[in-house]
């Protein structure tokens, strides 16, 4: 070895020399490749996320949710309907591995494999590459998730029975008195399973529109009709009579209770 090459001289002792690396490199030497986390990164991270905030608040805003009636937990019949970014889980949950005895598979499992698969992609997908086209993993999953959502949201707004939802949801006003002694003792108990807590229709039709006399209700109680069951081993004849007596008096009413023209 030449004198002096490659060593370095420090009193009487000979030391090799190291070059030491820089430990905060400037950016400009990575051009193209990486970019300074504040406030290059974050930044357009904040950007991306405003322009998706305010396609999605202007959606919200152009579709809102329909105002209906007053929610009745008594009423059996109604069938609700998420708003249109809840869709797709809706319609998950409609499939046959995701409903019936696999409704907790579909209703937690599923979702929270997903939520959780999005809160470990940092560590899933640690790979040096930045374009998504050299991500073949992180984007083909990112692409199926979207196609899944898309799909099972115009899946279940194209099937859906849109009618009968504005009908279930349509919001009636009545001269119905929840605390009349009959509507408390035996109307609540009987019928609202099936014909709503308003009697405005669900599983049963609407009574208070079809401005049945007493007679006819005490037969139908009585004697059943079709899907309706038979009430006479159920009420007394007496309770039969105030149910006919209460469903004959019902008729639909406008905002301040004044009766509708007939």
């Amino acid at each position: 070895m030449h004198r002096g090459k490659g060593m370095k001289f420090v009193g009487d002792s000979r030391i090799k020399s190291y070059e030491k690396p820089k430990l905060n490199r400037d950016y400009s030497e990575f051009p193209g490749k990486t970019e300074s986390f504040w406030p290059d990164f974050l930044l357009k991270e904040w950007m991306t996320g405003a322009v998706f905030l305010v396609a999605y608040l202007c959606l919200t805003v152009a579709h809102p949710s329909p105002l209906e009636r007053i929610a009745d937990p008594s009423d059996t019949g109604y069938t609700p309907l998420p708003d249109w970014y809840f869709l797709f889980l809706y319609q998950i949950l409609k499939y046959t591995y995701a409903s019936g005895p696999f409704n907790t598979f579909g209703a937690i499992v599923m979702p929270g494999i997903a939520f959780g698969a999005l809160m470990l992609a940092p560590w899933l997908d640690n790979g040096p590459e930045r374009k998504w086209t050299k991500r073949p993993l992180a984007s083909g999953f990112m692409l199926l998730a979207v196609a899944v959502i898309f799909y099972t949201t115009w899946e279940s707004s194209h099937y859906h029975d849109w009618k009968k939802q504005g009908m279930q949801g349509k919001i009636v006003f009545t001269n119905l008195d929840k605390k009349n002694p009959t509507y408390e003792k035996i109307i609540k108990s009987n019928c609202t399973s099936c014909h709503g807590g308003e009697l405005t229709g669900g599983a049963g039709p609407n009574l208070v529109k079809l401005n049945l006399p007493a007679a006819g209700v005490e037969a139908f109680v009585e004697k059943g009709s079709g899907p309706m069951p038979s009430f006479k081993d159920t009420l007394t004849k007496e309770q039969i009579k105030e149910v006919g007596k209460f469903i004959e008096g019902l008729e639909e009413t406008d905002e301040n209770g004044k009766p509708l023209k007939k």
